[in-house]
């Protein structure tokens, strides 16, 4: 039910976003263009999937030699709210990636967002774990298969690359 009510949001966010004249040119976002225009459309779409605000929280994209970590924070460590929305986010989308269901950034990034396709191919040789930090939570994604590493490795830098500010590789 929660995902049904993201995509509606999402879809009103990209209603809104054309009617402002933001809507995709029809390019293939498999190019990730970085312009402005792109990383305000991502944001729009992320305020419908994501509970927490992106402008009080930090996404974190750190690479490791075998696959990577995934960490939102917010801001101000005090803040009860946000941090409380990034963690049941993300043990959300936790379950669903062990599942292979990679709707959430694909809704948000597209279809074609660089390793998603080998990411959903691959999940179960994924090992994919949630960890609670003091202020937010992380993702942890580990595989032995040097192809699923270089998905993720692409996976994180189109989400770092979409975000703009309110993403960083760490």
């Amino acid at each position: 039910m929660k995902r049904e009510h993201r995509r509606a949001g999402l879809l009103l966010a990209v209603l809104a976003l054309a009617a402002a004249g933001c809507a995709p040119s029809g390019q293939d976002h498999g190019q990730h263009q970085t312009s402005a225009g792109r990383q305000a459309e991502v944001a729009a779409k992320g305020r419908a999937v994501m509970p927490f605000d992106l402008d009080r929280t930090t996404h974190r994209f750190s690479k490791t030699a075998t696959g990577g970590v995934q960490t939102v924070t917010a801001d101000d460590p005090s803040d009860v709210r946000q941090i409380t929305l990034i963690r049941q986010h993300l043990t959300e989308e936790v379950t669903a990636f062990r599942e292979g269901d990679f709707g959430d950034p694909a809704s948000i990034h597209g279809d074609h967002m660089p390793g998603l396709h080998d990411l959903q191919e691959g999940h179960t040789r994924i090992d994919i774990r949630y960890t609670q930090m003091p202020a937010g939570a992380r993702i942890t994604y580990t595989t032995g298969e040097t192809a699923l590493v270089k998905a993720l490795h692409a996976w994180f830098d189109a989400q770092v690359s979409d975000h703009g500010r309110h993403a960083e590789h760490g």
